[in-house]
């Protein structure tokens, strides 16, 4: 973190189908070696697959996926008097949204033996039915946040 400003955060311009700041955010996160063109058109094949599959609109879908995986408690560790505790707090908006992309993400790439399209798919099929990787460190994050709750009197 730097000591002389805030950063400024960067505006990320909609992406040109569904209007979607998150669909861009996900696709930049997503992308190895600056092939945005691939990984965005990898990600719109597997919206539409579950638009196909699901009988509902692919978008609300992919949103349904996101909500169910930002987490809205973390802990963070605050060193008071020579100890270190893990502090529940709560997570800022875009930080949960980040994070969601990125477990998201990471889920998908740990899946073996498929191809991303495929790995992709499943992760989101399964992150917006409330189970999955993705789902599961949500899950672990707020337990561990729950189980630090008397530590909550060190937020400062």
């Amino acid at each position: 973190m730097s000591r002389r400003r805030r950063s400024e955060k960067r505006i990320v311009a909609p992406d040109p189908k569904y209007n979607s700041t998150e669909i861009v955010r996900f696709t930049n996160k997503l992308m190895y070696g600056g092939n945005k063109s691939v990984v965005q058109g990898i990600l719109y094949q597997v919206i539409e697959e579950l638009e196909k599959k699901n009988n509902k609109p692919g978008k609300e879908i992919f949103d349904q996926a996101l909500k169910n995986v930002m987490p809205t408690v973390e802990v963070k560790p605050r060193r008071v008097g020579g100890a270190t505790y893990q502090v529940p707090v709560e997570v800022k908006p875009a930080r949960r949204l980040s994070l969601g992309i990125r477990w998201i993400v990471d889920a998908a790439r740990s899946r073996s033996g498929m191809s991303l399209k495929r790995k992709l798919y499943q992760e989101l099929l399964d992150a917006s039915n409330g189970e999955g990787t993705a789902v599961k460190k949500k899950e672990d994050t707020h337990r561990m946040a729950e189980a630090n709750r008397a530590f909550a009197h060190y937020r400062w």
